[in-house]
């Protein structure tokens, strides 16, 4: 009777199994890695601290020396812009209505600018005469110094809500124009080849290929456009007098009063009201994009 060894048996999965090193935990993070990363972000914020150290030592300094001579009234202590501005019940509450009023022209006039600036340079890469017919008249609206279509805005359409929100359009427009039709156009040729090749149209080629590559271009667009709106707003509030007033008008009567300490908070709120407007597009650009485009913006 015979008897026959039993033999282990190694299949090929069992080999793979072996070849294929365990998968290892991420590693906690240490003390040293924690503190590299506060390292980091100290890096990220000394600068820009130390060199608002500098302005406001030289602000300082530059308001003493006026003060001596008599003439502190061209420019007020920096702690002067919040006691007698912000911080002041009157001036205060003043400052913020009309930032209110202003930020409501300065949004309506973007969000005009964004449909008509997108909608135009979408019509200039679907057809070449439209490009060829009406892109040197954008660029001539760029050219065209603002303060002297002002006055003509005010004559046709009044001094209140609307011809601030004009202003505001004809200031905005260009910069979503020009960086819309640059995404546009700047698409890959050889996706562009694939759908050809595939028989898309045009509207399918459009939504499925250009726009989606031309929103890094878009939101640099509506961030350029932002702050310009905000500009548009406070130009159109400075010479329209009429109405509710903005932050323009303020400025305008702090600055025939001689009042530096307020005109200073106005101007001050006006330039926090154009950063807050351009972070909150930056932050949709990095929501909407920012997951597959590196931005280096």
């Amino acid at each position: 009777m015979s008897t026959t060894s039993a033999e282990p048996v190694v299949t090929e999965t069992s080999e793979l199994t072996a070849s294929v090193p365990p998968v290892q935990p991420p590693a906690p993070r240490t003390t040293a890695t924690r503190r590299r990363g506060f390292g980091a972000r100290v890096a990220m914020i000394l600068p820009p601290l130390g060199v608002l150290v500098v302005l406001l030592g030289a602000w300082y300094g530059i308001s003493i020396a006026l003060a001596a001579s008599g003439k502190g009234f061209l420019m007020p202590m920096p702690h002067e812009m919040f006691t007698m501005g912000f911080f002041d019940p009157q001036v205060g509450a003043d400052i913020w209505v009309a930032l209110f009023r202003t930020t409501g022209v300065a949004l309506t006039g973007l969000a005009i600018a964004m449909v008509i600036g997108i909608g135009w340079a979408i019509a200039m890469s679907l057809a070449r005469w439209v490009e060829r017919s009406t892109y040197a008249y954008a660029v001539m609206l760029q050219c065209i110094p603002i303060l002297a279509l002002v006055p003509l805005v005010g004559f046709w359409f009044g001094y209140e809500f609307l011809a601030r929100v004009i202003v505001c359009v004809l200031i905005a427009l260009f910069p979503m124009v020009s960086n819309t039709l640059f995404g546009l156009q700047s698409v890959d040729k050889s996706q562009r080849e694939l759908f050809r090749l595939q028989k898309a149209n045009k509207w399918t080629v459009l939504t499925k290929l250009t726009l989606p590559a031309a929103l890094p271009s878009i939101f640099v667009g509506m961030r350029t456009s932002a702050g310009l709106s905000v500009i548009g707003a406070i130009v159109g509030d400075y010479f329209f007098r009429r109405g509710e007033p903005g932050i323009g008008s303020l400025i305008s009567n702090y600055q025939s009063r001689l009042q530096s300490a307020e005109l200073f908070a106005a101007i001050l709120a006006a330039c926090l009201l154009g950063v807050v407007i351009f972070a909150l597009f930056g932050w949709l650009s990095k929501v909407a994009v920012g997951r597959w485009y590196d931005s280096t913006l």
